[in-house]
């Protein structure tokens, strides 16, 4: 019998997860909070209007842990890191949810959104319906749907649903048989190609740059993963790449949005104006 990936256990426990939740909040009781939540931000417009420009559309995530790397982020207060992103020229917020595997919470998500102007995107393993409308609820202007952890009805069935409650989707695919299925799926403008196996966990950035020429001009890539420096941002650059989802480069940083800037605006120069705990 073969051994369970990481993501496998994932997905199991989000079965359970799944049902937990809607044993304690029903599915209409958060359709209302969905309804009653503030105005999604504009996800994909925002990395569009960046991306164009040929600057950099950067996905900042805020994460405490993950199940390679252990605990990544002792000091971790999302509101906090959140402003500093902000302040250091991030398009847009990536926050973690996952509690068992990545030590991420829902309230997590409220704090960053509450503490800053910036669109975020709840970053999770979404296999229900319920995911995606508690998403919009929790505030979340987008949600991630992941390919290899989806059939093909399944993932319409979420972009469906999340459209229908004004969420945008960053849709993930990790090699080609996955982009053949979501370019087929979905209509998203947002590809995201995560250079990590989420089966291994190993990281190689010619996975970005392998898929890249079979990707329609009219979607947006979004290179996730193993963008450690400022050599990982300019190979992407010269390709055409301009938008990125980038975490634990950010999260090892004494000042997250500092070393953003460092990364990916050196031409600003100096230090990202203070205003935070974290400065």
């Amino acid at each position: 019998m073969s051994v369970p990936t990481v993501l496998e256990n994932i997905l199991a426990r989000k079965v359970q997860e799944v049902a937990e939740r809607s044993a304690r909040v029903s599915l209409s009781e958060l359709e209302s909070l969905a309804k009653a939540a503030d105005a999604p931000r504009g996800f994909a417009q925002a990395l569009l209007t960046q991306a164009k420009k040929k600057q950099p559309a950067v996905i900042a995530e805020i994460k405490k842990a993950s199940p390679s790397k252990g605990v990544i982020r002792e000091d971790f207060v999302p509101a906090d890191i959140a402003k500093s992103y902000e302040r250091g020229g991030a398009t847009c917020l990536s926050v973690l949810t996952d509690i068992d595997f990545f030590q991420g919470a829902d309230a997590y998500l409220q704090q960053a959104r509450a503490a800053c102007q910036l669109p975020v995107i709840r970053k999770d393993f979404m296999i229900d319906p319920y995911q995606i409308v508690e998403a919009r609820a929790l505030g979340a202007d987008c949600v991630l749907l992941i390919v290899s952890a989806l059939d093909d009805v399944k993932m319409a069935e979420l972009a469906s649903v999340a459209k229908g409650v004004g969420l945008d989707v960053l849709v993930e695919v990790h090699d080609g048989d996955e982009l053949e299925r979501a370019l087929k799926t979905l209509d998203t403008p947002l590809v995201g190609v995560n250079n990590r196996n989420l089966h291994t966990f190993e990281v190689s950035l010619e996975t970005t740059l392998d898929l890249l020429p079979r990707i329609p001009r009219d979607r947006l890539v979004i290179t996730e993963s193993g963008i450690l420096n400022r050599a990982d941002v300019e190979l992407m650059e010269i390709s055409d790449v301009y938008s990125f989802l980038v975490g634990e480069a950010f999260m090892r940083a004494e000042n997250p949005g500092t070393e953003l800037q460092r990364l990916f605006f050196p031409e600003r120069g100096g230090p990202v104006v203070s205003g935070s705990t974290l400065d």
